[in-house]
């Protein structure tokens, strides 16, 4: 694969990746480009590095051998120093919502933000504000997590992980959790937010009903290789 210019437009750029998990080759030869505003799937059974993948993407793995570059900043090169500036142009929506279960879901955000460098309390309340209303959950910042549902708790998690303004969502199973008619609400929510936002999302699923409902590009991790594929090959 020839040598990609990295342009404004590329939020992922992978050229020959190799992506290890501890001393075990899980995928190898990736070559991937996911530009703003592009919604993906990355499908495949479970252990065929969908998880590990996406862990190279948020600086959580090492990238091994090849290139690579998300939002700017080169996988490679990556200091520990520089995965909290990574993750601030990234947002994780995670499969078990990951909130802290001791506070509000206000203060669950205020972490966050304060987390990231935000000072001003006034920009803190009115983005907390922002991000809630954006997914329909303004009525429930002063809730606990374990006083709302599974949807309300992954709508939380959806706005945090658009407290930052990224360029970019990584969604590891979202739905997993989920009901039929909550996991569809979650998956308006998202194509929504990739839409309006220009905002890319790449989110690994098992739920092939979902991708036929929601059609876009599929990446399958299969037999340690990645291939991406139109979601209408998978119905053929």
């Amino acid at each position: 694969m020839p040598n990609r210019q990295v342009t404004g437009e590329d939020v992922i750029i992978l050229q020959d990746a190799k992506i290890v998990q501890k001393t075990f080759t899980v995928l190898s030869h990736v070559n991937l480009n996911i530009k703003k505003g592009k919604f993906c799937y990355l499908i495949g059974k479970t252990g065929s590095g969908k998880s590990s993948l996406l862990k190279v993407l948020y600086g959580a793995l090492p990238l091994e051998e090849g290139k690579g570059n998300v939002v700017g900043f080169d996988l490679p090169s990556l200091k520990t120093s520089q995965v909290p500036g990574l993750r601030r142009k990234l947002g994780i929506v995670f499969q078990d919502f990951q909130l802290l279960t001791d506070r509000t879901v206000e203060k669950n955000l205020i972490f966050v933000l304060k987390a990231t460098g935000w000072k001003d309390k006034n920009l803190i309340a009115d983005r907390i504000e922002e991000v809630l209303s954006s997914v329909g959950m303004n009525t429930k910042k002063h809730k606990m997590p374990h006083e709302l549902s599974g949807g309300e708790q992954q709508r939380i998690a959806i706005a945090r992980a658009l407290l930052n303004h990224p360029e970019l969502i990584l969604a590891d199973e979202p739905t997993g959790n989920l009901d039929p008619e909550t996991s569809n609400e979650i998956m308006m929510l998202l194509t929504t937010i990739s839409k309006e936002r220009n905002c890319a999302v790449l989110m690994a699923t098992h739920d092939y009903h979902m991708i036929q409902n929601y059609p876009g590009e599929a990446i399958r991790c299969e037999d340690g290789a990645v291939s991406v594929l139109d979601t209408s090959e998978l119905f053929d």
